[in-house]
C-alpha cells in the first residue's frame, strides 16, 4: 500500500474520532461543560445525588462530577482550586471558608439530625436520653469495659459534630479520645457504622446514611438517641469563590445552588426514597427559612447554621441578592 494511501486513510480515522469526540462533547448543540462538587459521603452514601444528578443534567448541559470525602477534606479539596462548589454540614468550617475568601453564596438547602447509634443490648441503657446525658453514660461504661466507641476520626461534618457533642457532655475529646474502649475509624460514614457494628460499638451517625445502611440490612445497629436540639444535621451549598483560580466553574456552580434551592430540587431532596425508608432521610430547608416565622427548626437553624446571624453575610453574597431575596 503506497505511503499516500496510507496517510489518506489515517487522516479518515483521526477525523472520524475527532467526530465522535465533538459529538460526546456537543449535545444538542450545546457544550457539555463539567461541574466538580466536593462533598461529603452522609449525602454521597445514601444515593441521593445520583438522583439529583439525573435530574440536573436533564435540563443542564452540564456534567456533574461528585468527590466524595469528609467535609474537611472536600473544603480543602475548593481551597486549592480542585473543585467548584462544596456541599458540607459543618457551619464552623464553612464560616472559616468563607471568611478565609474561597467561598461565595451560601445556601442552607436541607436539613435532618444526627443519631446515636449502638448495639440492640445497650450496655450503657441511654435509649431515649438526651445526647449530654447519654454521652455521659457511655463513658462510665466505657471506662468499665462494658461498651465501646468508634468515632469518624477524619475531620468531617460528623466529626465535628462529635466532638461538639463531646464538649456539651463536659469532656475533653483530646484526652478521651487516648483512651483504651475509644476507636477512631479514620473512614467515611459508611464504614465507620460497619466497624461500629462489628465491634457492638456506639458512634454518631448522620440519620441519612443510617437508616440506608440499617435498611439495607448492612448493619444491626439501632438508633437510640435521636432526639434534641445538639442533634440537628445542617447542609449547606457554597460556590467556590473564581478570583483566586479563574479557572473554577463559577457560573455553573450558581446555576446549581439555585436548582438545589428551587421547587424542583426541594422536591428531590425530601421525596428521595421516601416509600423505600417510610420516611424522609432529608428535609427541605428552603420554605422554612422562607417564612422565617417562630418554628422550633428555624430557630434550632439560626442558632447552630446561621454566620454572625445570616444564613450567608452579606459580604459573601457577590452580586448574586437574589439568592437571599
Amino acid at each position: 500500500m503506497q505511503r499516500s494511501t496510507i496517510t489518506w486513510i489515517f487522516a479518515l480515522i483521526l477525523a472520524a474520532i475527532v467526530s465522535i469526540a465533538g459529538t460526546l462533547f456537543y449535545v444538542g448543540g450545546n457544550p457539555r461543560r463539567k461541574l466538580i462538587i466536593s462533598t461529603t459521603t452522609s449525602l454521597f452514601d445514601t444515593g441521593l445525588l445520583d438522583i439529583i444528578e439525573d435530574k440536573f443534567e436533564e435540563e443542564y448541559s452540564i456534567d456533574l462530577c461528585f468527590i466524595s470525602v469528609g467535609t474537611g477534606l472536600a473544603i480543602t479539596h475548593a481551597e486549592r482550586g480542585d473543585a467548584d462548589l462544596i456541599l458540607v454540614h459543618a457551619p464552623s468550617k464553612e464560616k472559616t471558608f468563607l471568611e478565609g475568601g474561597y467561598g461565595t453564596c451560601r445556601k442552607i438547602v436541607a436539613y435532618n439530625f444526627f443519631a446515636v447509634v449502638g448495639p440492640e443490648t445497650d450496655p450503657a441503657n441511654v435509649t431515649g436520653l438526651q445526647p449530654k446525658r447519654a454521652l455521659l453514660r457511655i463513658v462510665e461504661n466505657c471506662r468499665h469495659q462494658r461498651a465501646k466507641w468508634v468515632s469518624r476520626g477524619d475531620d468531617s461534618g460528623t466529626h465535628t459534630k462529635e466532638r461538639e457533642l463531646w464538649t456539651v457532655a463536659g469532656f475533653n475529646w483530646t484526652s478521651i479520645r487516648d483512651e483504651p474502649w475509644y476507636v477512631e475509624a479514620g473512614a467515611g460514614m459508611g464504614k465507620t457504622l460497619q466497624v461500629a457494628d462489628n465491634l457492638d460499638a456506639y458512634t454518631v451517625a448522620d440519620m441519612g446514611t443510617f437508616l440506608k445502611y440499617k435498611k439495607d440490612g448492612i448493619i444491626g445497629l439501632h438508633a437510640l438517641v435521636a432526639q434534641g436540639e445538639e442533634l440537628l444535621n445542617v447542609y449547606s451549598a457554597i460556590a467556590r469563590n473564581p478570583t483566586k483560580h479563574p479557572h473554577i466553574n463559577y457560573e455553573d456552580a450558581i446555576a446549581f445552588i439555585k436548582y438545589l434551592v428551587s421547587e424542583e430540587g426541594q422536591h428531590a431532596l425530601s421525596s428521595f426514597a421516601n416509600e423505600y425508608y417510610g420516611q424522609s432521610l432529608f428535609y427541605p430547608a428552603v420554605n422554612i427559612l422562607e417564612q422565617n416565622d417562630d418554628s422550633t427548626e428555624l430557630q434550632w437553624m439560626k442558632k447552630y447554621a446561621f454566620i454572625d446571624g445570616y444564613e450567608c453575610p452579606p459580604e459573601f453574597w457577590n452580586n448574586h441578592p437574589e439568592l437571599y431575596t
